[in-house]
């Protein structure tokens, strides 16, 4: 499923237009992105938690050359999924 899927589907399911769902849509990952951004947690309660972490600098090695470079440091999301939705999917 894509995001034009999820748009569909939510259309559908909540019986708007495709519009006004992708309005939502938007809106609401845009509000997750943005807590993540100034660094809180967004909590779904039933569907998980989004969260960052940050990975520190580390030396790693160019694959062709055999090369040692620097990889800098950088801030990465995190999910772990809810009970409802890791018991839904098995």
């Amino acid at each position: 499923m894509n995001k034009g899927d999820l748009i569909a589907k939510v259309a559908e399911e909540a019986n708007i237009s495709k519009s006004q769902a992708t309005d939502a849509l938007n809106s609401v990952l845009d509000s997750i992105g943005q807590c993540l951004k100034d660094g809180d947690k967004v909590a779904l309660v039933g569907f998980g938690t989004f969260s960052t972490t940050h990975r520190s600098a580390r030396t790693g090695r160019n694959p062709q050359t055999g090369a040692a470079i620097q990889i800098p440091g950088k801030n990465v999301v995190k999910f772990k999924p809810g009970k409802e939705l890791a018991e839904s999917v098995n």
